[in-house]
């Protein structure tokens, strides 16, 4: 390891590469059967998806700003902290930390159960191959950013285009007719509602991933602002292309509370055994995430230790460009996890997060302008104030409906946020 910080040696198709893989996910694979369940009517549906889609843009322009007036990695922490001061951001940067190191546990071992599917004999192997996994993708970091970046970008576009190629595969197939026999009864409960809106939200969670490399990006911050939101409108095509060509191939009848819901449209609409190329399609989505969260997570470690909220050796970056000992720590974290199996509270408790947070980015837009009015602004707010105030009233029924569902989770969100301020005090004092 070496002293010398992180530099800009990520070129600029990098962001789409983040926004587009970190995006696209498990549900969409999965979410058209859930909603399907709720939501019959074709054109409510794509409507929804739409409106989803399409609040997430604006929310995306909005929060921009922030990416463009922090020319920094380290993510949410880094945005946070210049809008809330030293002790949010502390809160909030461990926070995103721990549910980084969560997501990564958790994913290495859905892929070992993906796998499974395919070759049943691993069943008994799951949890060592789960850390072989992961170590391998923490190994990739240890040779340096440039290697991680060129399998994020390859697998970004394998990605894009099993989307779009199994869309047009719908098109043009011909799919059995599905009788009456094969509906189920709509569910219209307002927890069924509020489950759709989940979905769509989750399934299109993480379009400011670019936000984690920031610092490191060609063309500078307002470059990576702008990409940003173009990232997003990629994603939001893809997912209207695919979801038009399931309602006009099977129907949603056909996948309404189908958990694979996109492996369910291709056994019926070619042979049973297609079903395998969804179950490979989700290993390779979990995989790209693997890399992705192993190059986002420790900037977050390297972001607080250059601020004094970690061990100094979590701020040397290593000649490849890569933060090596946030790496280890991260994937150390991550194998004690998968040993334990005790990550699902952490899971929980970063999904409990992630919403409010994005209610603070856009409070924090409007504390920055407030409080630094003539501040170069590489990338300004589209429609400010008024495309603010409306993602401000969203974002506030959305975390206030989770809070409300959520209630137990956030006692524990509340306790962790009291004990982390002697925690910070000793930190200062340090």
């Amino acid at each position: 390891m070496t002293e010398q910080g992180l530099t800009r040696a990520l070129p600029g198709k990098f962001v789409l590469a983040v926004t587009v893989g970190g995006v696209i996910g498990l549900g969409i694979l999965r979410g058209p059967g859930e909603i399907a369940e709720v939501i019959p009517d074709p054109l409510l549906y794509l409507a929804l998806w739409l409106l989803g889609g399409l609040f997430v843009l604006l929310s995306t322009a909005v929060t921009a700003e922030l990416v463009g007036l922090t020319p920094r990695s380290g993510g949410t922490y880094s945005l946070i902290r210049r809008a809330y001061g030293p002790y949010p951001g502390f809160v909030i940067g461990w926070v995103d930390w721990l549910s980084f190191v969560a997501d990564i546990a958790l994913k290495a071992v859905v892929i070992m159960e993906f796998v499974a599917i395919l070759f049943p004999e691993t069943v008994a192997w799951r949890t060592s191959l789960s850390i072989m996994v992961t170590t391998l993708f923490a190994a990739f970091q240890l040779r340096g950013i440039a290697l991680g970046a060129v399998i994020q970008e390859f697998a970004t576009a394998a990605i894009g285009l099993f989307i779009a190629g199994l869309a047009m595969l719908l098109f043009f197939v011909e799919v059995p007719h599905i009788g009456a026999a094969a509906t189920s009864p709509v569910k219209t409960g307002f927890s069924d509602w509020s489950l759709v809106i989940a979905t769509i939200i989750f399934t299109y969670d993480g379009w400011l991933y670019a936000a984690y490399f920031s610092g490191e990006i060609q063309g500078g911050a307002g470059a990576v602002a702008r990409s940003a939101i173009k990232g997003v409108v990629i994603v939001i095509a893809l997912y209207m292309l695919l979801n038009f060509a399931l309602i006009k191939s099977v129907g949603l009848t056909a996948l309404a509370g189908n958990n694979l819901a996109l492996a369910h449209a291709l056994e019926l609409a070619i042979s049973p055994a297609a079903g395998s190329a969804v179950v490979v399609a989700a290993i390779l989505i979990l995989l790209s995430h693997q890399n992705l969260a192993y190059m986002g997570g420790p900037r977050i470690l390297h972001a607080l230790a250059e601020d004094g909220f970690a061990v100094k050796r979590a701020q040397k970056v290593g000649k490849g460009g890569n933060p090596i000992f946030a790496v280890l720590v991260t994937w150390v974290l991550s194998v004690v996890l998968i040993l334990l199996g005790g990550f699902k509270f952490l899971l929980l408790l970063s999904v409990f997060f992630y919403v409010p947070l994005y209610l603070a980015l856009i409070v924090g837009v409007l504390i920055l302008r407030k409080r630094e009015p003539d501040s170069e602004r590489p990338y300004r707010a589209w429609g400010h104030p008024y495309s603010t105030v409306v993602c401000l009233a969203g974002w506030t029924l959305i975390t206030s409906f989770q809070a409300f569902a959520e209630r137990e989770t956030a006692v524990y969100a509340l306790a962790m946020v009291a004990v982390s301020w002697p925690v910070y005090l000793y930190l200062v004092r340090k």
